[in-house]
């Protein structure tokens, strides 16, 4: 029932404050150690509850204690109550701007898988610490339906692919996942953050999950990380959409150069400022007023969070050596084994993209000559945030042909049951 319709200020405020008291019982835990403090403000209400999470309770406080917060959300009290009764995800009020945030964004995107909805209902999202054996990959997963699994770029996160889960999760099961050495993933010194060390992880990532075969969205690095695991593991996946991929470059006049440049030394401390963090995030885009400020504020002050650790450094630099030195042409070269990628596949590039230009999109066309191509007119490096309605869209179609085509295989007379 829609409380802005029916009933007044206090029958809200009753409803708001029901939806609170029994958030305790509908706690769900969290994993050992976790413990975290939420608060919600609710602007038209003029309150703000507190609630204290740990792996075994959930405690709720009518007001704000003199605890330092490590969420804060804010919205109104309708919106809070279409969360509590699964009518929307936080991920929807977060991208149509109902909702707002400030403090660790992993934390706050979790808070709604930690309880259950009315009638015993899970969550409408899921957020999980994934062990893989080497290091341990953070996870989201939201929607019912045909897996798909979506891959951030270089210096990114899953945060990235925020809005684009929230509009495929109504026709599959979506899952964003933070690469190690980023997001919230786990940050081992001694791995090679290479595309094929990432592919594995991602393959051990889906047998954590259940997830036989799947789709695969990857943006710049997680392009050519998605890439990777249709090399090595044809048969996992559906359909591959590559946004602004991280290719070969066939120019690598710095090649010498970047080869002395050692990881090793994002080890020692350093900081990149916000101002030099702003910069570079803007650079993405062909046109930066697209971008609500919110969120690039949010995106920039991950990056410094992540950053700050000795193994964010480390990653991040590691990553960004092997991208650039990768070789383009022979033997095991980058261009040569594209040509051997099976699932149907798709590319999409923008045309105001200055780390991967379009003009990429010939070497893509000379070896992999069977798979789609699309430029976006007028898009940088990120077309899902960019573009994010379109690029769902384009993704959703892709995906839906990718799995009419693979049961039309599956039917084939002689096709093995």
């Amino acid at each position: 029932m829609d409380m802005r319709s029916n009933g007044g200020h206090g029958r809200r405020r009753a409803a708001v404050e029901q939806a609170f008291r029994t958030l305790p019982e509908r706690y769900l835990g969290a994993e050992a150690h976790f413990d975290a403090t939420y608060q919600i403000r609710l602007g038209d209400l003029g309150q703000t509850w507190e609630v204290r999470c740990t792996p075994g309770h959930a405690r709720v406080h009518p007001n704000a204690t003199a605890r330092r917060p490590d969420v804060v959300i804010g919205t109104d009290a309708q919106t809070w109550l279409d969360l509590r009764e699964g009518r929307l995800s936080g991920i929807e009020a977060f991208s149509s701007r109902r909702l707002y945030i400030t403090g660790e964004l992993d934390l706050a995107v979790a808070f709604e898988g930690l309880f259950e909805l009315p009638g015993h209902r899970p969550p409408l999202l899921r957020m999980r610490m994934i062990d893989v054996g080497d290091t341990k990959v953070s996870t989201l997963t939201m929607g019912e339906g045909p897996d798909v699994l979506l891959i951030h770029g270089l210096g990114g996160a899953k945060s990235s692919f925020l809005d684009a889960a929230a509009a495929l999760s109504a026709d599959f099961r979506v899952h964003a996942l933070d690469l190690p050495g980023f997001g919230s993933s786990g940050k081992p010194l001694r791995a090679p953050y290479d595309a094929a060390w990432f592919a594995d992880v991602v393959l051990r990532t889906m047998d954590a999950l259940g997830v036989r075969r799947a789709h695969i969205a990857g943006n710049s690095m997680g392009g050519r990380v998605a890439l990777e695991v249709g090399l090595c593991a044809p048969e996992r996946v559906g359909g591959l959409v590559l946004l602004c991929p991280g290719v070969a470059f066939i120019k690598r006049g710095l090649h010498p150069i970047v080869r002395l440049l050692r990881p090793e030394l994002g080890l020692l401390p350093h900081r990149f400022t916000r101002g030099m963090v702003e910069g570079q995030l803007w650079s993405l885009f062909a046109d930066p007023d697209a971008i609500d400020p919110e969120i690039a504020d949010v995106i920039v002050t991950e990056f410094q969070r992540i950053y700050a650790s000795a193994g964010g450094r480390l990653a991040f630099l590691a990553a960004a050596r092997n991208l650039y030195l990768e070789a383009p042409f022979g033997r095991n070269g980058f261009y040569p084994r594209l040509s051997e990628i099976q699932a149907p596949a798709l590319f999409v590039w923008g045309t105001d993209d200055t780390l991967i230009p379009a003009t990429f999109a010939r070497h893509v066309r000379r070896w992999l000559p069977d798979a789609d191509q699309i430029v976006l007119e007028g898009c940088g490096h990120v077309p899902q945030v960019e573009r994010a309605d379109q690029t769902a869209g384009i993704m959703r179609r892709f995906f839906r042909r990718a799995d009419a085509l693979s049961a039309t295989a599956d039917a084939a007379p002689g096709r093995a049951a």
